[in-house]
């Protein structure tokens, strides 16, 4: 099942189920959020409230408006974290990978180490706790953007590239228990040249926009997922395009093991709270030297998700942060 939260033409929000590239609108429910805590408290799977809850109202997906698959409506309460060295990635990369990754521990640089850890010990037993995988922050609630939507990035960025990704979506049961309401696909969007200049720069290369959705994929994640990232230059013309595959089949870590070690953290699990965590990914215009403009496009799309993802890249200005004593 897909699931659409959406803007209709009169600016009233709704959910609806996305089928055939129409929407069957759901009562009762404006946002996924409310959508997931009914689902939470009733004790019933998402997927079955939701077809219950639809009436025959339908509409069109091109005659609405997309909004991000899951928020809070403090953006505060939103968690945007994920993962690396998650990916094996094609058939060649994975090969030159493993000989990379052979030999004496010691040659490898930190992030190979990384990845290599992974590939030995990511997809521990059902009910294990395997190696925790690289781990970092973006932001919160404030950060995540629409399909349709600009990323924004600011000034003083050195880069602002795409990284097509597969996110988890998860909404704090009154518990204190995570639950996943799905899943979707996702710009995790970084600054690659920061990052490249001292590993020690990621979580700053991290602070940035992203792109999530637009529809969420609500049940268990294929075991192969094969989706396109593109960039489109300013009239609309692919200017970069390539395949990239993600799920478990083509991961280091189960997704079972990269939930484990975000949730182990008592922080992660405050009732209501929502959180939107990237899984990984093997391919990036960056890696090919693409530089991506302020007004060109990226796409991304996975037939598994459903519409493509798409973000135009905009700039902030920025000014010298000041601090005031008091």
């Amino acid at each position: 099942m897909l699931l659409v939260q959406f803007k209709s033409k009169d600016g009233a929000r709704h959910v609806g189920i996305l089928a055939n590239d129409t929407l069957r609108v759901i009562d009762g429910y404006t946002t996924t959020y409310a959508l997931a805590q009914a689902a939470i408290r009733n004790k019933q799977s998402l997927a079955a409230l939701a077809d219950s809850a639809a009436g025959s109202t339908t509409v069109k997906f091109a005659d609405v408006t997309p909004l991000a698959p899951l928020g809070h409506e403090d953006p505060a309460h939103t968690y945007v974290t994920g993962t690396g060295l998650t990916h094996l990635g094609s058939a060649d990369a994975r090969d030159a990978m493993h000989k990379k990754i052979g030999g004496d521990v010691e040659s490898l640089s930190d992030s190979m180490k990384m990845f290599r850890l992974g590939v030995e010990g990511g997809k521990p037993a059902a009910g294990s706790a395997g190696v925790q995988p690289e781990w970092f922050y973006k932001g919160d609630g404030s950060i995540v953007a629409a399909s349709g939507e600009p990323l924004v990035m600011p000034d003083f960025a050195l880069d602002g590239g795409e990284e097509p990704e597969i996110a988890g979506l998860y909404v704090i049961g009154d518990d204190g228990q995570p639950y996943r309401v799905g899943f979707a696909i996702g710009n995790e969007f970084s600054d690659h040249v920061t990052e490249r200049q001292n590993y020690l720069y990621l979580a700053h290369s991290k602070l940035r926009a992203c792109g999530v959705g637009p529809a969420l994929l609500v049940g268990e994640l294929p075991q192969h997922i094969d989706g396109v990232s593109r960039v489109l230059d300013k009239d609309g013309k692919v200017r970069w395009e390539k395949a990239f595959v993600s799920g478990e089949q083509n991961m280091s870590h189960t997704i079972a093991n990269l939930e484990h070690h975000h949730f182990k953290y008592q922080l992660f699990k405050r009732a209501g709270d929502v959180h939107i965590h990237f899984f990984g990914t093997a391919t990036l215009s960056f890696a090919d030297n693409i530089s991506v403009q302020p007004g060109e496009t990226f796409q991304i799309e996975a037939p598994a998700f459903g519409p493509a993802l798409s973000n135009p890249l905009a700039v902030a200005p920025t000014k010298v942060a000041q601090v005031k004593a008091l």
